[in-house]
């Protein structure tokens, strides 16, 4: 007889799954089972907590705990990670155990960034946190919400000690977790750290914020349901599947009347991107209708996100910005000088490769393999908001940018494409075409199978994707 831990019912033995609850059905000696694993520790405590606790009543401390405890919960799991404990006002996570990562690290300091932002908007609240990596002995089967514990380890002493020593609304990390993140998390030097028990100083980082960002602000829906969109969302979900699934491009047009709902499915696909632990890149740029300079505006904005650049940055920090976002995007030293030198316009830098007669088609490859790099390392999704007031050289490099991902076959190596398994691996391009000539929407509909709609449906239509 096997008793799920769950609910406490007893099963056949021969059962695999509770007969009450549904729950796994776990046999008793596999809760022994035990293996060594690299895991990142995030350890959380709340600042001055237990003297304001001293005066408070003991439901006064529960109605301000249980909020809190609820948010961490919530923004630890969205990125992975797996709460071990809660011992009042402090929490103990994991990231890589059960479930291990490529990027454990990354996903673990992103949480603590978005917990940190959180608080920073509370006004009774403040808290630190500091984020280690190491080596620990996982138990397969505890049960943290049974208040077992999973991980054992130095790995988790120090992030307490660090938790300790980070300033207010803070976080630290340890020299492992600061060089597996370096080139996505921008970080401060910070004095080392004095820990008790240990023999050295440890050497830690402050982590300031993530390097790379959206791009334009999503507009998010009203928080209602989404009602009479269902093949429509259905549509968008599909295409992300398949650009997985296949690793090929995949573009898809929305096409209606203002206010139809456009917005809304591209903030309903943001949400389930941002439910799903598999971390994504979505770079967003919005067509300007208005002012000088404005042909590149979409993809200057996707460029700037990916590369963290602020406006109140000088021209020294946009420099550096973009040489480490290149650099991270291409391996090949030589490729990366070609790639920046053809971006830097876009980011408002003076362009170092020499200009003679029309160099558009090489300006074209360049941000292409930009994106091909990005692409090769996680999902990427790049929005083109408000395509209908985009110029014809922009709308010329989406074209250019899909034909190539789905016409050169993945096991293949093209001039000006050395690296093409994955290539621009989804492309969502939200648009109102009614505005865009009518020569232009005959080249685009023979070459994409796409034209403008005049129902007062919205219409998304994949138009283009590798079989």
């Amino acid at each position: 007889m096997i008793v799920c831990r769950q609910c406490g019912a007893e099963n056949r033995a021969e059962a695999r799954f509770c007969d009450s609850c549904g729950a796994a059905l776990v046999p008793a000696d596999a809760s022994a089972r035990e293996e060594r694993k690299v895991v990142t520790v995030l350890f959380a405590d709340l600042v001055g907590f237990t003297s304001r606790a001293e005066q408070m009543d003991p439901e006064d401390v529960r109605a301000v705990l249980e909020p809190y405890h609820a948010h961490l919960r919530s923004e630890l799991e969205r990125y992975g990670g797996t709460v071990e404990k809660f011992i009042g006002d402090a929490v103990m996570a994991l990231f890589g155990a059960p479930v291990a990562h490529e990027d454990d690290p990354e996903r673990a300091i992103r949480a603590a960034l978005a917990i940190r932002d959180w608080v920073r908007e509370q006004d009774d609240l403040q808290l630190r946190i500091a984020v280690t990596t190491g080596e620990a002995l996982v138990a397969l089967g505890a049960r943290p919400s049974e208040g077992e514990g999973m991980a054992s380890g130095d790995v988790v002493n120090t992030a307490a000690r660090l938790q300790a020593a980070a300033p207010v609304n803070g976080i630290l990390v340890d020299e492992t977790t600061y060089r597996a993140t370096a080139q996505a998390i921008s970080y401060d030097e910070h004095q080392p750290v004095e820990a008790k028990g240990k023999a050295e100083p440890i050497r830690v980082w402050e982590t300031r914020e993530a390097r790379s960002r959206l791009g334009v602000d999503l507009v998010r829906g009203a928080g209602g349901p989404l009602v009479g969109r269902e093949k429509e969302i259905d549509l968008l979900r599909d295409a992300l599947t398949r650009a997985r699934q296949e690793q090929a491009a995949q573009l898809v047009t929305l096409v209606g009347v203002p206010g139809i709902g456009k917005t809304r499915l591209v903030a309903e696909l943001f949400g389930d991107i941002e439910r799903d632990p598999e971390l994504v890149y979505w770079r967003q740029g919005r067509c300007l209708s208005y002012g000088e300079g404005v042909t590149y505006w979409a993809l200057s904005e996707m460029v700037k996100a990916q590369a963290g650049i602020l406006e109140s940055d000088n021209e020294q920090k946009v420099e550096q910005k973009l040489k480490a976002s290149v650099a991270e995007a291409r391996s090949s030293a030589a490729d990366a000088a070609w790639v920046e030198g053809h971006l830097r316009p876009l980011v408002g830098l003076a362009e170092t490769i020499p200009t003679s007669g029309d160099r558009r088609a090489e300006a074209y490859a360049a941000w292409r393999r930009f994106f091909e790099g990005l692409a090769e390392q996680r999902l990427l999704v790049l929005v083109f908001d408000d395509l209908h007031w985009a110029d014809e050289s922009l709308l010329d490099f989406v074209d250019h940018l899909v034909d190539w991902a789905t016409s050169v076959p993945c096991s293949s190596s093209a001039p000006l494409a050395p690296s093409c398994s994955r290539g621009v691996r989804a492309g969502a391009a939200e648009s109102r075409m009614r505005r865009r000539s009518r020569s232009r929407r005959s080249r685009t509909t023979t070459r994409r199978g796409s034209s403008t709609d005049s129902s007062s449906e919205p219409c998304c239509r994949p138009t283009c994707r590798r079989r």
